[in-house]
């Protein structure tokens, strides 16, 4: 998906450079002290992707095309987070420059498609209310909330904190707005298993099927993969995903999310609103990417995240176990959004 950042155009390269030259020293610093406050181990640590060695030859670069669109991309330039492709651009309004292209950071639709959809290592933004991402961008932006997965063993900073640090107030809005005018729409086919495929995690920290095949027990974890590999490494707007979860998971995830499993939490819907799909600048949770909402509440939880929302929801975690998290996140993964 993202191996290929190396295709980004000089211009830019410099551009980022150099604002990263500024950033990175203060957000490597809070990265890793967000990173210090997790148990040894790294508890959940296949919620947070870390790219492995490439075990699959790539192919050589040529057009590539997908049903149903006109237009035509190299995977160079599909690759380019600073140019993402637009292959349906009848589908959506008018791209905000700031989701169309980057120079300061990398373009919003490189991570988050012109869907908005996104893919299981972002989030999925489509109808989200605008007062919701803004506070989100302004923490990222105070550093209130990390982005530190991304770079979880290494010296570079969340690219979510630099980018929301260097992104005109305007620009931002702009974007947001228009990810909030989108459509959401089903990308989980939630399946409950006991072994799944044997997988990697690519240079963007995509998990895919691994080439030799073969399975593996899935164990206290939830595993993301493409319904279609090759699709998706084309940021196919179209093309979805498969979540493993374990067995039995999607019910005791319903029993916590409506009935608070006993005084464990609290019902989810008394604040996230009827159906799970949002309530105010409180955001869906209806059909969000599972893997995202393990991570969220892991951070709240752990005190990665310190937003004033965070704090708002930190008694609502504090009880909860890894297995419980993975539940919920079945769970609302399964729901319409």
């Amino acid at each position: 998906m993202n191996d290929c950042r190396s295709s980004c155009h000089n211009t830019q390269r410099a551009s980022v450079k150099t604002f990263l030259s500024l950033s990175i020293p203060t957000l490597s610093l809070l990265a890793a002290l967000v990173w210090a406050q997790q148990p040894a181990g790294k508890p959940l640590s296949w919620a947070y992707p870390v790219p492995d060695p490439n075990p699959a030859a790539k192919a050589a670069d040529g057009p590539r095309t997908l049903s149903g669109s006109t237009k035509t991309y190299t995977q160079a330039e599909i690759d380019d987070a600073f140019k993402p492709p637009d292959w349906f651009p009848g589908e959506h309004p008018p791209l905000p420059r700031l989701v169309e292209s980057g120079v300061q950071a990398q373009a919003c639709g490189s991570c988050h498609l012109m869907s908005g959809l996104g893919h299981p290592e972002s989030a999925n933004l489509a109808g989200l209310s605008v007062p919701y991402m803004l506070r989100q961008m302004e923490d990222f932006k105070k550093g209130l909330r990390k982005d530190a997965e991304a770079y979880a063993q290494s010296a570079r900073a969340g690219r979510m904190n630099i980018i929301a640090a260097g992104v005109p107030d305007e620009e931002m809005r702009k974007a947001v707005e228009w990810f909030s005018a989108l459509q959401p729409a089903p990308w989980y086919k939630v399946m409950e298993a006991s072994t799944v495929p044997k997988t990697w995690v690519n240079g963007g920290r995509m998990r895919l099927p691994l080439p030799g095949g073969g399975t593996e027990p899935l164990g206290d974890r939830i595993v993301t993969l493409p319904q279609n590999p090759a699709r998706v490494e084309l940021r196919d707007p179209h093309s979805g995903f498969i979540a493993w979860v374990p067995q039995g998971s999607i019910a005791k995830g319903k029993e916590l999310v409506t009935s608070g499993g006993a005084g464990k939490t609290i019902p989810c819907d008394t604040c996230h609103g009827e159906g799970l799909k949002g309530l105010g600048d409180v955001p869906r949770l209806a059909g969000i990417h599972p893997i995202y909402v393990v991570r969220q509440l892991y951070d709240i939880q752990v005190g990665a995240n310190r937003s004033s929302a965070a704090a708002q929801m930190k008694r609502v975690v504090e009880k909860l176990s890894e297995d419980d998290m993975i539940s919920i996140a079945a769970y609302t993964a399964s729901l319409a959004p």
